[in-house]
């Protein structure tokens, strides 16, 4: 905006000034413009700009003398083929009888220099129409001059467009691709020939994207062509997830400390894809360190403003740029084009003298070339005769000089050139051959004259162009100043001798769907190194199924860590964010990239352990059957009727139900068999307890009944024993007789006590009235909140535990701390009645029976807590068959061995009480309360008679 400015004030200052007059105008610069004119005798002139060098030679910076404008340096062979096309386009086009036949074309055209004073300065030369600019005014009765063709870089074209702009001057550019120049508001006037860079940026971005690159570093030259080109591309990447591991900024003018800072960059970066928007000239010292720092292992991504560019062959480029992928525009052959660069004349003008010299390294001035020869001559003292050394003859042959000038194979930016030219002349032809009274101005009537048209109507006839190119049939048209977007896509292929081929491995086409628009022949490339597979670059690597991306604290997004998916959930895509819970009743695999069912757990009939319980359940429910067996068979022996046999049917009976229920805990679990197998067992183990219990009472009772009865038969005795040491003290033998035997007789009155206090049927009934109770509960409970199966899915990740819910917790708790009391009254029982000694101690079997039940269930709960899953049934069945053959064992195994290996001892002697243990004390037996009176009077009976 400042240089708009300043060129608006120095227009309006200028106003007042005539180029006729030299009294009012006075001329502030002359320009050092080279280039080409031929105006003399011409009806239209065409003006072109071409960066034919590629620099100005920098100022010293003297502000003491007159400054001069700066001349240029570093001939460029590439572009000078660019200005040599457009002459031989308006030749071609003078000589064309259907294309303005009746109008012969001139040019005026300048070297732009690759800078943009330089761009400016013909630009306003162009303007004013004469060597002396003077702004805002045109001056001389030349022919028009109809548009500008040029001026090269993006840059230059931002500069010279907004001065044409003011003017509503046309120029068409033939290689300044910045999308800042789409703007008609700002760039009213400005046409090209070479696709918008929204569509290349877009290109490269889906280049990126159709090789999963993510991790791409950029590079781009200090002028807005770079910077909007980059600037495009980082928008369409970064949307789509790619990050850039660096970006920076080539120096437009020579800078050893940013190109060095620039190869450290390239050096150290993991990024093996490298974007650079730049043109050749900016992009070739940074290739000529990277070649010094012996820099390989990377796929550059070339833009069209260098990828066909013989600049970057440099010796030894392969290493570095071998594999590189870039955008070009159309590609065309343009007959005729390589002779008339070959025949150009070196004697027509300094630039074309320039070109021949330096391509040839001679001179074609005379005098200097003697000045060299002598100088040489006088360094290695000799005399200098005949022609002098490194002069050109003039006749040297361009076509035996391998030189991207003389090249044709990759017509590309020259294709360019040669559009725009024909563009302006369709246009002239156009505004020349417009039928009077149908014309496009004041009304649509009037028609421009071509002899003296002004440059807003040839934009008209510009904007509204179309036509078919020669030679190559394609059609041209403005669509707001921009034509479609086609690209080749192009691989750098070196053989053996470093020779490069670009090969077409692809193509772009910004006008089709957006799913057709990128077409890749991936088996086409070579990519660096020669390798066949596309290089990766990432900064991490893809998060295989089962992970998640974990974000780096402080770095890109594409710098992440793959973090593995806990149990339970999953991943199934590449790079995912977040895990997925898998459903309640699934479960991760081992690599956590898919939900499975989870395992379905319980204690089947089939499986080893499953069988092992049913064996030894069956097995202790026949134990038990044989012992009931064998108690009806032995029915009349003074054993079995010594016990209640109901109460040891029902004991029997309990067991055998206790066992056999512990196999309908196994098998996949039903509501039937969660409300049969909890029910049965508590039923069961009331009865069995409740028996028990029964029995311990009986015994406990007669065991205190017992101890009553000794304690008065010892009381007496001592009586009776008092009463006759009295006697005999006193001398009355008879008295003590008598005495004595009256007393004998009170004590074992006294000795006797009451038999049976509670018969069978009194324990038959309680025992009945207890397992009632447990009946009436698990009634209600079946009733109200009954057991039932459930999928426990949270005790195991892995599995689904199938299980029986109890239903109520108060009513499951209830139910067996019921049986829990009955087994501690029980033992309670036996334990006071252990003293009740007999021939086979039926109180202390009680007893063990109910230690041995206690210490099973005891260890049962800290093992059935410390399990999961069918072991937990298991654990409960061991429970139920260890106290359950506890209690068999116990209780009627001592009974059993006497009645089957024993017969002998089953006889009423054997249940009297045994012999008088040694401290005096007597006992007696649960066989028959009525031995405990005979053993009573006889210990009397022998006590007297001792005395």
């Amino acid at each position: 905006m400042g240089s708009r400015r300043f060129l608006l004030g120095l227009c309006l200052l200028s106003h007042a000034c005539c180029c006729a007059s030299a009294a009012t105008c006075k001329l502030k610069a002359k320009f050092n413009l080279s280039g080409y004119k031929d105006v003399e005798k011409k009806k239209v002139v065409i003006g072109g700009m071409f960066p034919v060098h590629k620099s100005i030679v920098s100022s010293d910076g003297n502000t003491s003398r007159l400054p001069v404008s700066s001349d240029c340096q570093g001939f460029n062979f590439r572009t000078f083929r660019w200005t040599q096309t457009m002459l031989f386009a308006i030749d071609e086009i003078n000589r064309r009888d259907d294309l303005l036949p009746e109008t012969d074309l001139g040019y005026v055209i300048y070297d732009s220099c690759f800078t943009i004073s330089k761009a400016v300065e013909g630009t306003l030369t162009y303007l004013t129409g004469q060597d002396e600019a003077v702004p805002n005014y045109r001056c001389g009765d030349g022919p028009p001059l109809a548009a500008l063709v040029g001026a090269g870089g993006s840059d230059l074209s931002i500069a010279t467009a907004r001065i044409l702009g003011l003017y509503h001057f046309p120029q068409v550019s033939y290689s300044s691709t910045c999308s800042a120049l789409e703007s008609k508001f700002q760039f009213p006037t400005f046409l090209r020939t070479i696709p918008n860079d929204k569509h290349q940026s877009a290109a490269i971005a889906r280049l990126v994207l159709h090789f999963g690159w993510t991790w791409v570093g950029t590079i781009a030259a200090d002028d807005d062509y770079g910077k909007y080109g980059i600037k495009d591309f980082k928008e369409q990447v970064e949307e789509a997830g790619v990050c850039i591991a660096f970006s920076e900024t080539l120096p437009k003018v020579s800078s050893p400390e940013d190109i060095q800072r620039i190869v450290q960059m390239v050096v150290e970066t993991t990024a093996k894809i490298i974007v650079v928007f730049s043109s050749d000239v900016d992009l070739s010292p940074l290739v000529t360190e990277l070649l010094r720092h012996n820099v390989t292992n990377h796929t550059w991504i070339a833009t069209e403003a260098w990828v066909t560019s013989a600049l970057m062959l440099q010796p030894g480029v392969s290493s570095l740029l071998a594999g590189t992928l870039g955008f070009a525009v159309k590609r065309a052959s343009i007959p005729g084009l390589q002779r008339y660069l070959l025949d150009v004349d070196p004697y027509s003008d300094l630039l074309t003298e320039e070109f021949w010299e330096t391509l040839f390294n001679c001179t074609l001035d005379y005098g200097k070339a003697q000045k060299w020869s002598k100088q040489r001559a006088k360094d290695a003292n000799a005399t200098a005769n005949g022609i002098p050394d490194g002069l050109c003859t003039g006749h040297e042959s361009l076509a035996k000089v391998d030189n991207t000038y003389s090249d044709v194979s990759q017509l590309r930016i020259t294709y360019s050139v040669y559009k725009a030219v024909y563009a302006v002349a369709h246009a002239l032809h156009n505004l020349e051959h417009c039928e009077e009274g149908r014309g496009p101005f004041n009304g649509k009537e009037d028609c421009a004259n071509i002899s003296s048209f002004e440059p807003w109507q040839l934009m008209y006839y510009l904007k509204n162009v179309r036509f078919d190119v020669l030679h190559t049939g394609e059609q041209i048209y403005f669509d707001d100043g921009d034509v479609e977007g086609f690209y080749d896509i192009i691989n750098w292929q070196f053989d053996g001798d470093g020779q490069i081929s670009y090969v077409a491995v692809g193509r772009y086409n910004g006008s089709q769907e957006p799913e057709e628009r990128l077409v890749v022949f991936n088996d086409s490339i070579l990519w660096n190194n020669e390798e066949l597979q596309p290089p990766r670059s990432v900064c991490s690597e893809n998060c295989q199924p089962g992970t998640r991306k974990g974000i780096r604290q402080g770095e890109p997004v594409c710098c992440f860590d793959c973090i593995p998916c806990a149990d339970g959930e999953i991943s199934n895509t590449t790079n995912a964010r977040e895990c997925i819970l898998c459903g309640e009743d699934d479960w991760s695999n081992e690599v956590h990239d898919t939900c499975v069912p989870k395992i379905i757990e319980f204690l089947a009939f089939g499986e080893p352990l499953g069988i092992t319980l049913i064996v030894i359940s069956v097995f202790g429910a026949l134990v038990t059957i044989g012992v009931g067996v064998v108690f009806a068979l032995k029915m009349g022996t003074p054993l079995v009727k010594a016990n209640d046999a109901v109460l040891s049917f029902s004991l029997l009976f309990s067991l055998v139900v206790t066992i056999l229920c512990s196999i309908v805990f196994l098998g996949e679990p039903q509501d039937w068999s969660c409300m049969t197998s909890q029910v049965a067992l508590a039923l069961g183990f009331a009865l069995c307890l409740s028996s028990i219990m029964s029995k311990a009472l009986v015994l406990m009772l007669r065991a205190r009944a017992l101890k009553a009865a000794r304690d008065r038969s010892k009381a007496a005795a001592k009586a009776a024993k008092a009463a006759a040491e009295a006697a005999a003290s006193s001398g009355s033998p008879d008295i003590i007789a008598a005495n004595t035997h009256s007393n004998n007789n009170d004590v074992g009155a006294c000795a006797v006590p009451e038999v049976d206090a509670l018969s069978f049927v009194h324990q038959r009934a309680i025992a009945a009235a207890a397992t009632l109770v447990q009946a009436v509960a698990c009634t209600v409970w079946l009733l109200i909140l009954p057991p039932h199966a459930i999928k426990n899915t949270s005790a195991q990740n892995i599995k689904i535990i199938l299980e029986c819910d109890e239903g109520s917790v108060v009513f499951i708790c209830c139910i067996f701390a019921y049986d829990i009391l009955l087994a501690l009254l029980a033992f309670v029982f036996a334990f006071i009645a252990r003293r009740l000694e007999d021939h086979f101690s039926e109180g202390k079997c009680m007893t063990f029976g109910m230690l041995v039940f206690f210490i099973v269930w005891i260890s049962f709960v800290p093992a059935y807590l410390s399990t999961r899953g069918k072991f937990m049934v298991a654990v409960q069945i061991f429970a139920i068959l260890a106290s359950s053959f506890g209690l068999l064992t116990c209780v009627f195994l001592p009974k059993c061995y006497i009645l089957l290996v024993k017969p002998e001892h089953n006889i009423e002697e054997m249940m009297r009480p045994r012999a008088k243990p040694r401290d005096g004390t007597s006992t007696g037996t649960s066989a028959s309360l009525a031995t405990a009176g005979t053993e009573v009077t006889a210990t009397t009976a022998s006590t007297a008679i001792d005395d």
